[in-house]
């Protein structure tokens, strides 16, 4: 299965990916899991990322989209791939296509998980990060024993700029503008799944796999 999973900041996207990855045997890649292995590795297109992030400067989507090719080539990619987070605009969409037509694929699906935006909200505003360790809670859904203290480490929780709700809402504004448009494009292969992303992660997972050919 080659699919491509869309969803806003908060929507568990990345979460289902790497559990219907697992589950399938197929590997979940993301840009920035791709620019990085492909800096790392020194490929062509990994060096002229490189020198575009050393100037500072955004790297363009030609080299992006050369870098989802040269990942798309590897052998684990053979029997399927889920794209996390590309293409996020029609442009990247239309290079993407020739990139899988050079590489003789095609798209099975796009998986795009809708939810409301005031959950979002909540989902995100309500993370609390552990200043030592890292580990994630949720005031809500994955509190601490102890409040504003990691259970694991004894760290100071702390909630990140990125997850204020003005930064989020603004990060929904531009995910809405730019994927309104990308959903328009995949509608009309006839490939686009759309999944509630209300539910429970076991029931969003089952309804991906049913809408990926009821594996």
């Amino acid at each position: 299965m080659k699919v491509i999973f869309l969803g806003p900041p908060g929507s568990g996207k990345g979460t289902q990916a790497k559990m219907v990855s697992e589950r399938l045997g197929i590997p979940q890649v993301s840009t920035g899991d791709m620019l990085r292995s492909a800096v790392r590795e020194g490929t062509p297109m990994g060096l002229k990322a490189k020198a575009m992030m050393d100037s500072g400067a955004l790297v363009a989507d030609e080299v992006v989209v050369g870098i989802v090719q040269e990942r798309l080539a590897k052998a684990d990619c053979e029997a399927g791939f889920i794209l996390d987070g590309f293409p996020r605009t029609v442009p990247q969409a239309d290079a993407l296509q020739t990139c899988l037509q050079g590489l003789g694929k095609d798209l099975d699906a796009v998986i795009s998980l809708k939810v409301d935006s005031d959950a979002v909200v909540e989902r995100i505003t309500g993370r609390r990060t552990c200043r030592d360790c890292g580990k994630l809670f949720h005031v809500r859904f994955d509190p601490p024993t102890q409040e504003n203290v990691c259970d694991s480490c004894g760290g100071a929780l702390y909630l990140r700029d990125d997850d204020q709700e003005a930064t989020i809402r603004k990060r929904l504004e531009v995910y809405a503008e730019q994927t309104a448009p990308l959903i328009a494009y995949y509608q009309r292969a006839d490939l686009v799944r759309t999944i509630d992303g209300m539910q429970g992660i076991a029931q969003v997972q089952d309804q991906i796999l049913v809408a990926m050919g009821g594996n």
